[in-house]
């Protein structure tokens, strides 16, 4: 199949996406992306985090604990949230996706996808960013991490290694380049059952058109 990115743009205007997490909020960092990918609205990922922080101990739970991780069902939530309390044209959806689909979703210029991976000890997936053959995933801990899928190219490689999958990724701020993945690391970090997160259970952000918006306001806005 042949490349295809968000929105159609190229891999520096992407990149410009990116921007640097501090503490376990890679989730809040790829929403926010997204947001301001789709909707053009900018929101301070630390301050979001923040916020988030603060309504789990009013009793709305958008993360696990304060400071912990954000579940995919919990990432949808979170921008069903901020659609409603901001007035987003926005709708989240939680999908259960192959490898295979995802080229084609990246086509549509009106949804962004959040792709969490989790990983068990020593078999974190190598995550690189550019061209580089710099593994910037070397742990042997186990873990997990949320980025915004970016791209798909069949000729990108880092260092010698087929790399066709490209992120957005909170690990550093702005920059000229994604973050990729190899086929491989991505279907395996992808399909281990790793509690408490969902594996191929990922969020698919829309943007609604007007008319869409107006009926998610009346009908799907509950928090």
């Amino acid at each position: 199949m042949r490349s295809v990115s968000l929105k159609s743009l190229p891999e520096a205007e992407l990149a410009a996406f990116q921007t640097h997490q501090s503490g376990n909020n890679c989730a809040v960092h790829a929403i926010a992306a997204a947001v301001k990918l789709l909707a053009g609205i900018e929101f301070s990922p630390e301050a979001l985090s923040t916020e988030v922080d603060q309504l789990w101990r009013h009793g709305s739970f958008y993360r696990m604990l304060p400071g912990w991780a954000v579940t995919p069902s919990m990432q949808a939530r979170l921008v069903t949230f901020l659609a409603r309390t901001r007035n987003l044209p926005l709708q989240a959806q939680l999908k259960f996706l192959s490898l295979e689909s995802l080229p084609t979703l990246l086509q549509e210029d009106n949804q962004a996808l959040l792709l969490t991976l989790t990983w068990l000890p020593s078999r974190a997936p190598a995550i690189y960013l550019g061209n580089s053959s710099v593994n910037y995933n070397a742990t042997r801990k186990a873990g997990g991490h949320t980025m915004l899928l970016a791209a798909y190219n069949p000729e990108h490689y880092s260092g010698s290694l087929p790399t066709p999958w490209g992120f957005v990724n909170s690990w550093i701020d702005g920059g000229t380049e994604l973050f990729w993945m190899s086929e491989n690391d991505l279907r395996k970090a992808w399909n281990i059952a790793f509690f408490p997160l969902n594996l191929r259970l990922s969020v698919i952000i829309k943007k609604l058109s007007d008319d869409e918006n107006e009926t998610d306001k009346i009908t799907h806005r509950s928090c």
